[in-house]
């Protein structure tokens, strides 16, 4: 079995998918409670976890914006089953970050309100994705792009501000050239709390494959750093469209590569916003495909190496902790 680094280190996983059958597991498996807490059980100090939506079991009756409170009933199931103890000490799916049209303020309470009671109480936030590009092939996932630019729209804006009223964080999701426009969100909505996923929503693919991307990656990164109400998730660097190429082997990225081709962005992050601000996660299963539960934090924890014990305590928990209101 490999070696657990640093195994007293308690870590929160904020952010996750569990599906009853996907493509990101071999031959389109289930990835429920009994498969990821294999995972969670293999060594690492695992004790808490966000589950993040990702269209699961919505319902299939019923006005049609109310659907995506399958998820949260879906979640809540597996948050219960966790309670029982038979899956191991972790409290997953503790907290639930869902989804809801920023855009339709005339149903939005509603929706939020069908969310947080079908996920028991544990509603943290709201995702709407915002990636876009004039490529359409940049895209590997079969969720279509979102509106070019709608997070400058001002109805969006008053959808991610009533986000904050209710206490919930809007949870961002685009590519890195968009950066720019997250962070005139923030300045707009300076009450607002933006967990900005991915490390900034990374693109290496196509036109942004060229020697110049780490540069222009990090210019934005930077920029979007400024704003104090944004926070980082660090992970979500296995996917196609950032090119590193693990996704296409067969055998498993071993924590020399993955420390190697991922250190320079996640340390980026961590510089830039501060381990108050940051949060490593690990995407699963979608991270999967470049490497095991364990590899992937041991590969975390040896990025992280030289911060203070307070700082990793932050990075690996305490962050994620405050944002989501966790124990």
């Amino acid at each position: 079995m490999e070696q657990i680094l640093d195994p007293d280190i308690e870590i929160i996983d904020p952010h996750h998918h569990l599906y009853p059958n996907s493509h990101w597991v071999s031959e389109g498996g289930a990835f429920l409670i009994q498969e990821f807490a294999k995972d969670l059980n293999a060594g690492h100090k695992v004790v808490s976890t966000v589950y993040v939506e990702c269209s699961q079991l919505y319902r299939q009756t019923g006005p049609e914006h109310l659907r995506p409170a399958g998820e949260a009933e879906f979640s809540s199931v597996m948050a219960r089953l966790a309670e029982t103890g038979h899956f191991g000490p972790a409290r997953v799916c503790e907290a639930f970050v869902g989804t809801a049209n920023l855009l339709r303020l005339d149903i939005l309470d509603e929706v939020l309100d069908a969310l947080d009671h079908a996920s028991d109480g544990r509603l943290r936030g709201i995702r709407y994705p915002a990636n876009w590009d004039p490529d359409p092939l940049v895209n590997p996932s079969s969720r279509p792009y979102a509106i070019q630019g709608v997070m400058m729209d001002e109805t969006f804006r008053k959808g991610v501000a009533r986000l904050s009223e209710r206490g919930l964080v809007f949870e961002a999701f685009q590519y890195y050239p968009q950066l720019s426009e997250l962070a005139d969100l923030a300045a707009t909505l300076p009450d607002a709390q933006i967990v900005c996923n991915h490390v900034g929503g990374l693109v290496g693919t196509r036109a942004y494959s060229g020697p110049d991307n780490f540069d222009n990656w990090k210019a934005r990164v930077l920029e979007v750093a400024k704003r104090p109400n944004i926070l980082m998730k660090l992970g979500g660097l296995a996917n196609e469209r950032t090119n590193f190429g693990f996704n296409r082997r067969t055998e498993d990225a071993t924590e020399d590569e993955l420390v190697e081709t991922w250190g320079p962005y996640i340390r980026t992050c961590i510089e830039a916003f501060g381990p108050n601000r940051c949060m490593f996660e690990s995407n699963f299963p979608v991270d999967m495909c470049a490497t095991n539960y364990v590899t992937l934090w041991n590969t975390f924890k040896r990025i992280a190496a030289d911060y203070s014990e307070s700082e990793k305590a932050d990075l690996f928990a305490g962050t994620a902790r405050r944002t989501y209101r966790l124990k």
